[in-house]
């Protein structure tokens, strides 16, 4: 292994070959525009292979380790929201000026995110017309489609132990379900706050009326998405402690 150094290990010469610029001349912006998107990409990525353990947490019942499963999600989560804040430096004007050099490319087009999305727990109708609005649902989509959400994991994992979701915040002996449960709203939270930022990047950007590339709405299209909820079981069972009858152990 002595042959292996910094950057063969990390295949760098590929890596840092894989950024195209299109536009002639080269606009001195698109490189931090491009690096930006492949970034996100490759954290999608590994977002994707952590859910792969969570989901296998859950389903084998492991409350702790699917726990320690979301606080690395989360975390990368954090990351893919921070480094849009490097998009906040593309003034309007510069970006009109090779915005018209990515053609037919979307964000919404992405394949990984779309299956961070269904892994997550969407399946309404939105979300299945976006992903069958431009051809058939990308294998890596319909994967996790073909799962249960993970919202419906967690709730066969307590009933499984003979656990109502009420019961993880009334009775102290389900603590650990219940920082699980914590958890997991707080990867939706976070989410949540990439979505909101992205409205805003495009706002700021291209302003809050005009169309996106790919023929998409922009930031019309992005304000419908921030409403969607992965978890609405670990949201609702909240009111059952304020004037729907207190939760029993």
């Amino acid at each position: 292994m002595s042959d292996v150094n910094y950057g063969s290990y990390l295949a760098l010469d590929d890596l840092l070959a894989l950024q195209r610029p299109r536009s002639t001349p080269q606009h001195p912006d698109e490189l931090l525009f491009i690096v930006v998107h492949q970034a996100s990409e490759l954290w999608f990525k590994v977002i994707l292979h952590e859910f792969e353990s969570l989901v296998a947490h859950l389903a084998a019942g492991s409350a702790p380790l699917a726990l320690q499963s979301m606080k690395r999600i989360n975390g990368l989560v954090g990351i893919v929201s921070n480094e849009l804040s490097a998009l906040d430096t593309l003034p309007p004007q510069r970006f009109a000026q090779f915005r018209g050099y990515l053609g037919a490319s979307s964000g919404s087009q992405s394949v990984q995110f779309r299956a961070i999305e269904a892994v997550s727990g969407l399946r309404g109708e939105h979300f299945m017309h976006a992903i069958t609005e431009h051809g058939p649902i990308p294998p890596l989509v319909q994967r996790a489609l073909d799962r249960p959400t993970l919202q419906q994991l967690f709730l066969d994992m307590l009933a499984s132990n003979g656990v109502r979701l009420e019961q993880v915040y009334a009775d102290d002996r389900h603590a650990t379900y219940q920082l699980l449960a914590e958890a997991l709203l707080e990867y939706e939270q976070g989410f949540a706050r990439w979505r909101f930022l992205h409205v805003q990047l495009v706002e700021r950007i291209i302003g809050p009326g005009t169309g996106g590339t790919g023929g998409t709405l922009g930031a019309r299209y992005l304000q419908k998405t921030i409403s969607q909820r992965f978890f609405p079981d670990l949201w609702s069972v909240r009111a059952k402690f304020f004037g729907g009858g207190a939760a029993t152990p």
